[in-house]
């Protein structure tokens, strides 16, 4: 069974939708409750998504019951995201593919991320391919998939020492990142 990712609404696109549906936030609220966001939580919880926040987190069922209630897909107000914690090398290395590949098509990033001799494009390949089979959940269309979100930041550090003369110790930090891709159906054309 595999294990049901939240799923981080586009907060811009919600209020737009919503504007021109004519839906109010209460009427969200209303279509979103369920055990542990009910009343003013899932108010507060539908707010905080349509500013961008992403707490609390918007489960799958949050965002399939959000998009009947305007009466569109889930991938029209959704960004499918995946992270890898603790990718054995440096952000510094790692963040060279993540802007190779940051608002292309799927397709051109995957064969980006395929001809390149990096070590890191076998961490970030894998990240993308996770959010595109969250996105294939919603029956999100793969063609149309574009890689809105790529970012890698500072992760642990390994610390290492190296004896060297006369008794002394030289530092060896190693350092791993963490990388985040997200993708989202592609607006206009």
């Amino acid at each position: 069974m595999q294990k049901e990712r939240p799923v981080k609404i586009r907060g811009d696109k919600l209020k737009e939708l919503m504007d021109a549906r004519g839906v109010g936030v209460d009427q969200l609220a209303a279509a979103v409750e369920r055990d542990g966001l009910k009343g003013e939580r899932a108010l507060s919880a539908v707010r905080n998504w349509i500013r961008g926040n992403d707490h609390p987190r918007c489960k799958p069922a949050d965002a399939a019951k959000l998009a009947g209630a305007l009466g569109v897909r889930v991938t029209d107000i959704a960004r499918f995201t995946s992270s890898i914690f603790g990718h054995r090398g440096s952000p510094r290395k790692a963040k060279l593919l993540v802007d190779l590949i940051r608002g292309k098509t799927i397709d051109q990033a995957i064969s980006a991320l395929s001809f390149t001799t990096k070590r890191a494009a076998v961490d970030v390949k894998k990240c993308l391919d996770a959010a595109v089979a969250d996105a294939q959940q919603f029956e999100a269309d793969v063609t149309n998939l574009v890689v809105a979100e790529s970012r890698c930041d500072h992760g642990l550090r390994m610390k290492r020492f190296q004896p060297k003369d006369r008794g002394r110790a030289h530092p060896i930090i190693k350092r791993f990142s963490n990388i985040t891709i997200g993708v989202q159906e592609r607006t206009g054309r």
